[in-house]
């Protein structure tokens, strides 16, 4: 079927900025522009013109006055918000990493759900978001262990409603498997290396950290690594932890707030290395560093494994990687990349950067969209 004849309806999650998996969501939007895109909420002019330009369609927490400054905190209420019941579609396509999934298609109708992690606040990094530090807190965390509980429940059920899904890592793929007993297709997110390329620039004397500034990231240890060794960190970012993480900083760490991708290019372009502390689904920043030359120094688990090639274990090395998320160990980490500073080639990192090229990315998904149209990609309920 013609792509400008097929009635396709996208889920995502919320569009309150251009992050990754709105990065995602653009090609399929520039493919079906006249697709009915379903979000909880959405914020005029966050994302590019491209997603912009369908019919998003927000559901009633939009309604809320400033609703993007709080909605993180409305978790309970978003299996509610969330029950999309989709009529007039040839296929459903989700992207989701909270309750974009549970979108109900009309019966044989293909739900394909390219899927960023299970809804990582009630599993697998639930002590991360909520952690227990006092008395208060630790009744305050009953009460959220038994909310998350029956959100767990209820993100395993609405799994049922997804017909194939599609993970963005191995490590994502190994979560739906444990989480949902579904098997996946990994399918890569895209990088624009097109954007993102060397510059003429010398690199400078400073480490650079780019992200949401989530606790879960762990960019404590970068700051306290930079602090206890005296390195000059620059720090590109804003979030609920952005607070905290300042009030701990030395006068080595320069916070610029969140920064549009032109600077955030020249500070890849510049940095000695990246600092990626956490532990990511995939990771985009780390491939963005890459494709601009710039080496990643970070913890050796979840997606860093497939985007990085670390020192020690590959002939061109792109990064180094520490095995647990100390202050220690980052800063051994950060000293062992300065002692092999010269077996870092810009060229290599630049190469591992265009594996996951935009180009790789609309190919494989569109294929495998259409083998799901086709009826050639078969639904895969559980996993091997």
């Amino acid at each position: 079927m013609d792509a400008a004849k097929q009635r396709v309806v996208l889920v995502h999650d919320w569009l309150t900025g251009m992050r990754g998996g709105e990065k995602c969501l653009e090609p399929l939007c520039r493919r079906w522009p006249d697709a009915r895109l379903l979000t909880l909420l959405h914020k005029r002019g966050s994302v590019s013109p491209t997603i912009e330009g369908v019919r998003v369609r927000p559901s009633f927490l939009n309604a809320l006055p400033r609703v993007e400054r709080y909605y993180r905190y409305l978790l309970p209420l978003m299996p509610f918000a969330a029950g999309w019941r989709v009529s007039d579609a040839d296929l459903v396509v989700s992207l989701s990493h909270a309750v974009a999934k549970s979108a109900r298609p009309p019966k044989g109708v293909p739900h394909v759900c390219y899927c960023f992690t299970p809804m990582r606040y009630a599993w697998h990094m639930k002590d991360a978001y909520f952690r227990k530090t006092d008395f208060v807190g630790k009744l305050k965390a009953r009460a959220v262990d038994a909310l998350l509980g029956r959100i767990r429940e209820w993100d395993r059920r609405s799994s049922d409603r997804v017909t194939h899904f599609v993970a963005i890592s191995n490590t994502v793929r190994d979560r739906i498997r444990d989480c949902y007993g579904r098997a996946a297709t990994v399918i890569y997110p895209p990088v624009d290396t097109d954007f993102y390329t060397p510059g003429a620039e010398a690199r400078e004397d400073f480490y650079l950290v780019v992200s949401a500034l989530a606790p879960y990231k762990r960019f404590d240890l970068a700051i306290d690594a930079c602090t206890k060794l005296g390195k000059k960190l620059v720090v590109i970012g804003s979030g609920q932890h952005a607070a905290r993480l300042k009030a701990t900083a030395g006068p080595n760490v320069s916070f610029l707030g969140w920064q549009p991708d032109e600077v955030i290019r020249d500070h890849l372009r510049r940095a000695k290395a990246l600092l990626f502390p956490g532990e990511e689904d995939f990771g985009i920043v780390p491939l963005e560093a890459q494709a601009c030359g710039c080496p990643v120094i970070g913890y050796a688990r979840g997606g860093l494994n497939e985007t990085v090639r670390p020192l020690g274990t590959a002939n061109e090395p792109t990064g180094v990687f520490f095995e647990e998320q100390t202050t220690d160990a980052a800063c051994e980490a950060v000293e062992r990349f300065e002692r092999a500073a010269d077996r870092f080639d810009p060229r290599a990192a630049r190469r591992q950067a265009v594996l996951f090229r935009k180009d790789r990315f609309e190919a494989e998904l569109f294929g495998y969209l259409d083998g799901v149209l086709g009826g050639a990609t078969t639904v895969e309920r559980k996993a091997a």
